[in-house]
């Protein structure tokens, strides 16, 4: 047998047993809820993501890449689905996943919560007003420029409107129950929704990270019409969560989605990841905290409840 015969006949015999080979059993499919609130999330081709090729880059979906790169045998699927929707489905025996949902008791209910990564400047909840009605908070601004939100919700001639299933973290949500707030039904684009209501007047202030508003504004013909202030109860945002239905495939998404939280907490390039999640907008704040943050979670074992 000639040398180029012996290797024509090696070729197909890899062909052959590359064929017969079973591919790879997948772990399962993740399927994630997704909703348009940009910067944090963005519908980048215009609709919700088919592939994470299609995800975006803001502080959520950009972290969702790096994330699902650490998640191999595992397929991933994105619903567009609102809060209530989430919970529903949940409820109904579904598992969907989400990295846009707060932690609150209410919700352990219905799913587990592991979590993903510090509060980042990006991540403080402002009052958001129209710009003609700044003079009339004054009152509730002290020296060091913060608003207080308990001394706004004192107020009842301001009226503030929220989205009737979102959670703002823990010291937010208990002083919105101390008071009658109004609260809406929203769909997937909740930040825009809202925010369009206050453009038009029908409240006067309502509650918001100033990113989601600076995207917002972008969009509109006149950006200076709405005004995002701190609060002091802002600072109080907590950890960046991620939530699987309490089922138990999701379970098992859990467990995974926090395995791969520590493989990126102990990868030795953290900084590649984070300028790949990142880019330029993580300030020296963000990256001590980030940076403390994944120390912890390189040397703990899984933070599931």
């Amino acid at each position: 047998m000639s040398l180029r015969v012996f290797a024509a006949a090696l070729t197909a015999a890899f062909a052959t047993f590359a064929a017969a080979a079973p591919a790879p059993a997948s772990l399962g499919t993740i399927r994630w809820v997704v909703q348009d609130v940009p910067p944090h999330f963005t519908f980048a081709q215009g609709h919700a993501p088919r592939s994470v090729a299609e995800l975006g880059r803001g502080e959520v979906d950009g972290f969702m890449r790096v994330l699902i790169a650490r998640m191999p045998g595992w397929q991933h699927e994105f619903v567009e689905a609102s809060t209530a929707r989430y919970e529903a489905e949940s409820r109904r025996g579904r598992t969907l996943c989400s990295t846009l949902h707060v932690r609150t008791p209410e919700r352990l209910q219905w799913a587990w919560f592991s979590h993903l990564y510090p509060p980042l400047v990006s991540r403080e909840i402002h009052v958001v007003v129209r710009r003609e009605l700044l003079d009339r908070l004054a009152p509730a601004r002290p020296e060091d420029g913060r608003l207080q939100l308990a001394e706004l919700l004192k107020r009842p001639e301001l009226r503030l409107i929220v989205a009737r299933d979102r959670a703002f973290g823990a010291q937010i949500d208990n002083l919105l129950a101390q008071h009658t707030v109004a609260r809406i039904p929203v769909g997937t684009k909740l930040g825009s929704q809202v925010l369009d209501m206050l453009r038009a007047g029908r409240m006067d202030y309502t509650l918001e990270y100033p990113t989601v508003l600076h995207e917002y504004l972008a969009r509109q013909s006149d950006p200076g019409a709405l005004v995002a202030l701190p609060m002091a109860e802002g600072l109080s945002t907590l950890l960046a969560t991620v939530s699987c239905s309490r089922t138990p495939e999701g379970r098992r998404a859990i467990e995974a989605i926090d395995a791969a939280v520590r493989d990126l907490a102990r990868d030795p390039r953290r900084e590649a990841w984070v300028r790949e999640w990142r880019g330029d907008r993580s300030t020296p704040q963000d990256l001590r905290r980030l940076n403390a943050y994944m120390d912890e979670r390189a040397r703990g074992g899984p933070r599931i409840e």
